[in-house]
Parts: structure tokens; C-alpha cells; sequence
């Protein structure tokens, strides 16, 4: 793996505690990547997730498209976003990383932090926005600023396009690899990790195109049900960090042991919280025929390998879940407006088109549909490279 542009920790004066910044590479000089927040955080997980945005922005290029990809780069903290200590530390986190931020790296919510949190913590930071270094590379930034903020502002049923639109994508990839397969969508057994943004948003598009959900695991264990879940009443009853709330269970809903989503009676899982979930020990566990890569990073390399010689195929992140980054350069680009049918329709319509590219590129070179996607990333860079330039 080729060493990244910019790869630094900083130390937090009074915790102690440890951020992370990577920049992959900068096209056109800025780089697209979230921030996350979580217990554990190291230099090498933020190092792969920059690997992983260089990659799914160079997925995303279409030389018709307004929008034009950025590179990769990833921030990262180490601590739990429930401490009572960790808003503070993100502000001064972001504070230390405000020269980056307004020159090279375009930021958002990830693991453990939402955008709300991360663009009150960037105001207090003396930041303009937590995206703005991408503002000279736009030719109206008064109006793409607007879009943005319109698109925003729409909900869907009561709950906001931005909340949506990722697992919008997610589900989409999911019915696509149903669909070539043949597999009835009435019928279709799902088991998920993480209620959070990305995995309640596509609990609610699976359910609503016919798929059974069948279990769920959050913090406190995983929730299951053979015959299907109320999905909706178990996402009424989350808090912030997607904990289901126990009074929500109805008869016939069953309280198991956290991983036993692992090994739920599912056709597809989703692994949809943490990275590093599936393991080379614990992927035994997995009966489902397809792992449907929410998260980032959920699936261990050594347990994807496993999995594919069992016969089950992994779709990854870098496809899977690439929905919610490019929707805001879609919007910001103006390749889409703040209307939440056209955000569905031109995700729908975008991610179907990558996953179908993804699974012919397995198909014909006979490996995986990660290293297909790698493949054809790679395949893209020079083309992104040579009209628009980059810094390694």
C-alpha cells in the first residue's frame, strides 16, 4: 500500500487522549473524508478508511457529472462519544486541525458523531464549515452553499434526507445483487448490526421494497424475530447512539447474546456499526449468502477470504456505502437539488449502475467484488489524474 500524502496524531494537552488525521491524496488540492469518534480509534484504522475514500470517490467519477472526485483522508478520535469529555475534545480536536480544514480536507459526520454535532463543534472551532475547503473549486459557492443547506433541511416522513439518503444506497446495492440472483425480495431474511444512521435508514428502504428483518444488535445484545421486527416501532425507541429501548419488544421478540446476529437465519447481513465486526474466528458463524458492507471496514481481510471459499460473497464498503459522500457532492455540485425523490432516484440509479460494473469486473476476472472494485478505481485514477491533477 502506497504511503499516504499526510499522516499525523495529535495529542490532546489536557486528556491526553489521541486524534488522527490522514490525507490519502488531494485532487485539485482537497481531500473528502468523515470523522469519527470511538473508544479503540488507531493511526491504522484512519490510515485505511483515507485508503477507502481515495477509492470511492474515484468510483463515483462520471466526466458528464458537475461533480468532479476529491481525494481521500480520513479524521479520527480515540474516545467513546458518550463521555462526558468528548464534545469538548472534538472541539479541540477540530480547533488543532482548523489549518487543514480551511486548506486540503472537506470533513462530516462518521462513527460515533453526527453532522449536527460536528458542524456546532466546527462553529466553535472559528470555523466557516466543516466542507469549505472544497468552496473555491465551486463556480456559484453562494448558491451551491444554499443548495446544500435546502437539501439539508428536507425530511422525508419526519426524518431528514441526509439521515436517509445513505441507506438509501446501501439498499440499493443489497436488491441489486438480489435481483441479478434472481431472489425474491418478499421473503428475504436480513439480520443487522447498528441501528445508528446508516443501518435504521436502510432497515426502512429494505422493509418498504418487502425484505423481513429478523434481527437487529445494538449496544445491549441483538434484538431477533424469525417472523420479522417492527422495524419502525424499534426506531421510534433509539437514543442518539441507536440503543433500542427494551419496552419497545413486542411478544415474540427475543433478547440474545450480542454476536448472535452473526448467526441469524438471514440471507443477507449488514453489517452496519463498527469496523472490524467479522472476524476470521467468528465469520463461522455466518450462514447468510450475502454480507452487505454498511460500516466501514466491518470485514477483517482474513474473514473475507474465508467467507468467499464458503461461498458467501461480500459486497464492500467502498461501493456500499459510498451513497451518502456523493450525495453531498451531487447536491453541492448541482447534479441534484434539494428534493428528497430526485436524491433517492439519482442514488438508486447510481449505485445499481456501480454494483452491476462490480459484480460484471468480479465476474469476468474471477476474484472478489472488492478487488473488482479496487480494479476499476484504479482503472479511473489516471483518467481523474491526468485531467484534473493530484498530489500523492
Amino acid at each position: 500500500m502506497a504511503t499516504p500524502l499526510l499522516s499525523l496524531t495529535w495529542t490532546d494537552h489536557l486528556t491526553g487522549r489521541q486524534g488522527f488525521l490522514v490525507v490519502d491524496r488531494l485532487v485539485r488540492g482537497v481531500a473528502s473524508g468523515g470523522l469519527r469518534m470511538r473508544a479503540g480509534c488507531t493511526l491504522d484504522e484512519v490510515t485505511g478508511l483515507a485508503r477507502g475514500m481515495t477509492v470511492k470517490e474515484a468510483l463515483h467519477y462520471d466526466p458528464a457529472s458537475r461533480y468532479v472526485p476529491l481525494g481521500g483522508a480520513k479524521g479520527g478520535i480515540d474516545c467513546d462519544p458518550r463521555d462526558p469529555g468528548a464534545y469538548p475534545l472534538l472541539v479541540r480536536y477540530l480547533r488543532a486541525m482548523r489549518p487543514y480544514i480551511e486548506s486540503c480536507w472537506t470533513t462530516g459526520e462518521d462513527l460515533g458523531l453526527t453532522q449536527d454535532l460536528v458542524d456546532r463543534a466546527a462553529a466553535e472551532a472559528g470555523l466557516v464549515s466543516s466542507i469549505q475547503a472544497v468552496y473555491p473549486l465551486l463556480d456559484d459557492e453562494a448558491e451551491a452553499r444554499r443548495r446544500l443547506r435546502d437539501a439539508f433541511a428536507v425530511e422525508a416522513d419526519g426524518i431528514g434526507l441526509d439521515e436517509l439518503v445513505g441507506g438509501c444506497g446501501v439498499a440499493e446495492a443489497a436488491l441489486t445483487v438480489l435481483d441479478r440472483a434472481g431472489v425474491p425480495r418478499t421473503g428475504t431474511r436480513v439480520a443487522l448490526q447498528g441501528l445508528g444512521t446508516m443501518g435504521g435508514a436502510t432497515t426502512r428502504f429494505l422493509t418498504r421494497a418487502g425484505l423481513t428483518i429478523v434481527a437487529v444488535a445494538d449496544l445491549k445484545g441483538t434484538i431477533a424475530n424469525p417472523a420479522g421486527l417492527d422495524v419502525e416501532a424499534l426506531l421510534a425507541a433509539r437514543d442518539t447512539h441507536g440503543t433500542v429501548d427494551r419496552r419497545a419488544l413486542r411478544p415474540g421478540d427475543r433478547e440474545l447474546p450480542g454476536e448472535d446476529w452473526l448467526s441469524a437465519d438471514a440471507d443477507v447481513l449488514v453489517p452496519a456499526a463498527v469496523s472490524y465486526a467479522v472476524d476470521a474466528v467468528n465469520q463461522e458463524r455466518i450462514t447468510a449468502r450475502w454480507v452487505v458492507e454498511a460500516a466501514n471496514m466491518p470485514v477483517r481481510p482474513e474473514a473475507e477470504l474465508l467467507l468467499a471459499a464458503r461461498g458467501v460473497t461480500v459486497l464492500p464498503d467502498v461501493v456500499v456505502n459510498s451513497g451518502t459522500n456523493a450525495w453531498w457532492w451531487w447536491t453541492l455540485f448541482g447534479d441534484v437539488g434539494a428534493d428528497a425523490e430526485e436524491a433517492f432516484t439519482h442514488t438508486r440509479r447510481a449505485m445499481r449502475t456501480l454494483v452491476e460494473r462490480m459484480l460484471d469486473r468480479a465476474q469476468a476476472d474471477g476474484t472478489t467484488p472488492r478487488a473488482a472494485a479496487h480494479a476499476i478505481a484504479a482503472d479511473r485514477l489516471p483518467l481523474i489524474a491526468e485531467r484534473f491533477g493530484w498530489f500523492r
